[in-house]
C-alpha cells in the first residue's frame, strides 16, 4: 500500500552538497564543495559551551531563545549595521538558518500562493515553498554578473504573489546587491501584501570595501521582511545548526506560531555560550579581514592557470570558470574534477530550476579552509 503514497516532493533527490561530499570521501579528494571549515572553532567558545553544560544549562531554552542571546544579537545589529532591534519582539533563535527559512515560508505561504526566487538559488527555497502548497516563480541572475533583472521580476509579480526571497551576499555566486537593487525591490513590493524573506547568513563576510546592507535598513522593507542569519557561518560552527530570524513584531508573532510546533527550542548550552562570547564585538567584526586573506591566497595561487577567477564580493565561495579547460556541463566536469584530480567543487546548474539551466561554465569552491588545504587544492587545480 505504501507504493501508493503520493510524494510532496516527487522531483527531489539527494542534494548536490551530499552528492559531492560523498564523492570526495569515496575518492579521497580535497573537499572544497560543501561550505564548512576544516579548522576548529575558537577554543574560548568551546570552553564556554562546556562550562554551560557543567553549570546546569541543559534543559529546554525558552521557545523564542535565551533572552541573553537575543540581546547579544540586537547588540550585533547595532554595532555592525547601525540597526536597532527589540530583542523581545523581533528576534527568534532557530535550529539553523535553513530551519528559519522554512519556518518563515510556512508561516506565510498558503496553497496557491506564488513566491519569487532568484536563480541560482540556495536549494532549500523551492522545496520549502512546494511543500507548503506554494508555486515557485523564478527570476534569473544572468551570468557572468549574476545581478537581478528587475524588469523580469516585475513581470513575475501577480495578485497571487505573497513572498519574494532574496539572498545577499549571494550563495553560490559570491555577488552582492547594492542600494539600487534594494530600492528596486522596495518599489516592486510597494504598499501591497508581499513579504520579503532575506537570506543574509554571510552578512559579515564582505570584501574590497563592500558593506552589506540589510533589507532591515530600508524603511519601505523594514516591517515586511524576515531576515535569516546563522551562527555557523559567523563562528565556524556549522554543525551546531543555530541560526536566528529577525522580523517586525507582527511577522515575528506569525513566525513563532510555526516555530513552537516545528522545533520549539534550540540547544541551551550553545545559546548560553554564544551570548557570553558575543559580548565582545571583536569576535565577529574581524570576519571580513580573516576571509579576505583566504580568498586572496586561493586566487593568487591560481594566477597564470587556465582557470578564470570570477569576482567574489562576499561569502566564502569562489567561482572559477573552466571555459578554457573543458566543454563539459558543470555537473560532469565537477565529477571528473573530483575523481581524476582530487578536488571537489559544486556545480551551479543544480541551483537553477526549470528548463533554463546554466550556460556559464563555472564551479564553486569553498575557501573556508586551512591555508595548507587551500594550497594543496590550488596545486592540484593548477594541473587540470
Amino acid at each position: 500500500m505504501l507504493e501508493m503514497l503520493r510524494s510532496k516532493l516527487p522531483n527531489e533527490g539527494t542534494t548536490i552538497f551530499s552528492v559531492m561530499t560523498a564523492l570526495a570521501l569515496e575518492h579521497d579528494a580535497i573537499n572544497l564543495a560543501q561550505g564548512f571549515p576544516d579548522y576548529a572553532a575558537a577554543p574560548d567558545l568551546i570552553d564556554l559551551v562546556r562550562h554551560a553544560m557543567v553549570s546546569g544549562h541543559n534543559q529546554y531554552a525558552p521557545m523564542a531563545g535565551l533572552p541573553a542571546l537575543r540581546r547579544a544579537i540586537a547588540q550585533k545589529y547595532a554595532v555592525a549595521h547601525d540597526i536597532r532591534l527589540d530583542a523581545d519582539t523581533e528576534i527568534t533563535i532557530s535550529p539553523g538558518a535553513t530551519a528559519a527559512l522554512y519556518t518563515a515560508i510556512a508561516a506565510v505561504v498558503q496553497p496557491g500562493d506564488e513566491v519569487i526566487i532568484f536563480d541560482p538559488a540556495y536549494d532549500s527555497y523551492a522545496p520549502a515553498i512546494t511543500v507548503n502548497g506554494g508555486i515557485v516563480r523564478r527570476a534569473l541572475l544572468r551570468a557572468p554578473e549574476y545581478q537581478p533583472d528587475w524588469d523580469e521580476v516585475r513581470s513575475l509579480v501577480s495578485d497571487r504573489t505573497t513572498m519574494i526571497i532574496v539572498n545577499t551576499p549571494h550563495n553560490p555566486t559570491g555577488t552582492m546587491w547594492g542600494d539600487d537593487d534594494l530600492d528596486a525591490l522596495a518599489q516592486i513590493v510597494g504598499d501591497g501584501p508581499i513579504v520579503v524573506l532575506s537570506d543574509e547568513v554571510y552578512e559579515l563576510i564582505t570584501f574590497d570595501g563592500r558593506r552589506h546592507r540589510s533589507v532591515l535598513d530600508v524603511p519601505a522593507l523594514r516591517d515586511r521582511s524576515f531576515v535569516v542569519t546563522s551562527f555557523g557561518k559567523t563562528f565556524h560552527t556549522t554543525g551546531w545548526k543555530i541560526g536566528c530570524c529577525v522580523a517586525s513584531p507582527l511577522l515575528t508573532q506569525e513566525f513563532r506560531k510555526v516555530h513552537q510546533f516545528l522545533s520549539f527550542s534550540v540547544h541551551t548550552p550553545s545559546q548560553v555560550a554564544l551570548a557570553t562570547y558575543m559580548s565582545d564585538p571583536a569576535v565577529y567584526l574581524g570576519l571580513s579581514t580573516f576571509f579576505t586573506a583566504k580568498r586572496d591566497r586561493f586566487r593568487a595561487a591560481l594566477e597564470g592557470t587556465p582557470w578564470t577567477v570570477r569576482p567574489c564580493e562576499g561569502t566564502y565561495f569562489q567561482l572559477l570558470g573552466y571555459e578554457a579547460i573543458s566543454d563539459e556541463d558543470d555537473v560532469a566536469f565537477a565529477r571528473r574534477l573530483t575523481i581524476d584530480h582530487g578536488v571537489a567543487a559544486i556545480p551551479i546548474s543544480p541551483f537553477i530550476g526549470g528548463s533554463r539551466g546554466s550556460t556559464d561554465r563555472v564551479v564553486r569552491f569553498c575557501f573556508a579552509k586551512e591555508d595548507a588545504t587551500l594550497d594543496a587544492a590550488a596545486e592540484r587545480l593548477s594541473g587540470v
